[in-house]
């Protein structure tokens, strides 16, 4: 009855054994998902951060071209006092 009894137990080990290699597997499937889930977010948030840039850079100009129209307005004023008589 012994060698019943550690049989009994050895395949009671032998699925848990089995349980744990297959929850590994699950696990491993999951990280995997997650890491590619990851790099595409943080290749969006690059995308995301580089349009940004590139509208700041758009803003500085149009921001640059406005403050020139409007010191070339003042120039011009200033040169004619006439034109605001």
């Amino acid at each position: 009855m012994e060698t019943d009894e550690v049989m009994l137990q050895m395949d009671n080990l032998l699925q848990k054994v089995e349980d744990l290699i297959e929850r590994c597997h699950t696990l491993e499937r999951e990280n995997s998902d997650l890491s590619g889930r990851v790099k595409q977010l943080e290749s969006e948030l690059e995308q995301k951060v580089e349009a940004e840039n590139q509208f700041s850079r758009q803003k500085a100009q149009i921001r640059s071209k406005i403050d020139n129209l409007l010191a070339k307005i003042d120039n011009v004023v200033a040169e004619n006092p006439a034109a605001d008589e």
